[in-house]
């Protein structure tokens, strides 16, 4: 039988952690976009330019948002209605990639509560780190850009392995890069893959209900052992009262 999630509303970032989430939690990994940055603002822009380019409209910031955790993929999808299967989805892909790139960081921010949850990771000597389905050559950049690249013990990213989520592959990766067993790690997510990929790796899983949650699933509906829909929520989840 599925046992519902524990949620964890924005008015209750302060509850136990022993309630919450069981084990011996050692470290925390995150996904990327929509879970530590909100960096839709730049994808959506990257996006419309491709419209706006060819004599289209922008498209509707708030459809488009809900793509942004599937990148190049979702986005021209949502923008164009092509798959990457389509002809025209090659070039549409390609010019959407040039223009965040030379773009890359003007809007996005840390997600509030985000800054502050480092900082008492790191207080307590849990490492963090980020595993994200980006290409490196755009991660790495925008990692140093949201000022994450002196405090992230690992930077995972979609082609860093040969799999991307949601298979285990850089999970587990991440998780030998930080020196930590998988059963003691805590994955960060705001798409159902991150929640798959966690629990393949025998990772306990949070789901980022704050982030662009674009499945059709609701989170609450993914099986993670909780659900937050507030940054601030999660330190409770992952460390013991001091």
């Amino acid at each position: 039988m599925f046992e519902p999630p524990v949620r964890v509303s924005t008015s209750s970032p302060d509850s136990t952690a022993s309630t919450l989430l069981h084990g011996d939690i050692r470290a925390v990994l995150f996904d990327l976009d929509g879970t530590l940055a909100d960096t839709a603002p730049d994808l959506v822009a990257a996006v419309n330019k491709v419209r706006t380019d060819r004599g289209l409209p922008p498209g509707p910031y708030e459809t488009l948002r809900l793509q942004a955790s599937h990148g190049a993929r979702g986005l021209i999808g949502s923008a164009f209605g092509v798959t990457p299967d389509d002809a025209a989805f090659p070039a549409l892909r390609d010019a959407f990639l040039a223009n965040y790139e030379a773009a890359l960081c003007v809007h996005s921010h840390l997600f509030d509560g985000i800054p502050a949850l480092l900082a008492a990771l790191t207080e307590r000597g849990m490492p963090w780190g980020i595993v994200t389905n980006k290409a490196a050559r755009l991660t790495n950049p925008l990692v140093k850009l949201l000022g994450l690249d002196n405090g992230a013990a690992c930077v995972v990213s979609g082609d860093t392995t040969p799999h991307s989520k949601p298979h285990p592959a850089p999970l587990l990766y991440a998780a030998e890069c930080i020196g930590i067993a998988p059963a003691n790690i805590v994955y960060v997510g705001d798409d159902l893959r991150d929640v798959q990929a966690g629990k393949a790796a025998s990772m306990a899983t949070v789901a980022a209900a704050y982030g662009y949650c674009g499945d059709s699933l609701a989170p609450a509906q993914w099986h993670a052992d909780a659900v937050v829909e507030h940054a601030g929520a999660i330190a409770p989840l992952v460390m013991s009262p001091a």
